[in-house]
């Protein structure tokens, strides 16, 4: 299995968290319901940090994350953030060992 990982960083402008969050259930509700391949996608808040939100991202593979680039749910949370983001941070991921929850190996 070639699976394909995100961790990404994203810092709020002051005020924005609610906002944010409410956009990232939204999102996710659509994730959950429509994208097989995308095997993990959890949004964290950063203790200690309140504008800081992180986001670790597992894929089956790469063709799974384009897929999830293109559904509509997906776009509209990329229009929408700049309301809210002041920063975002990327880290591309390879997986190669580690412990993944309902069936995802490693």
């Amino acid at each position: 299995m070639n699976q394909f990982g995100l961790f990404v960083r994203f810092t709020l402008r002051d005020g924005a968290g609610e906002a944010f969050d409410a956009l990232m259930e939204e999102t996710t509700a659509g994730i959950r319901a429509h994208e097989p391949g995308t095997l993990v996608y959890a949004c964290h808040k950063v203790e200690g940090s309140p504008n800081e939100r992180v986001f670790f991202e597992i894929y089956a593979d790469h063709d799974a994350f384009e897929e999830h680039e293109r559904q509509p749910h997906t776009r509209h949370f990329l229009a929408e953030r700049t309301k809210y983001v002041e920063k975002t941070e990327v880290d591309r991921l390879q997986p190669y060992a580690g412990k993944y929850p309902n069936g995802v190996e490693k």
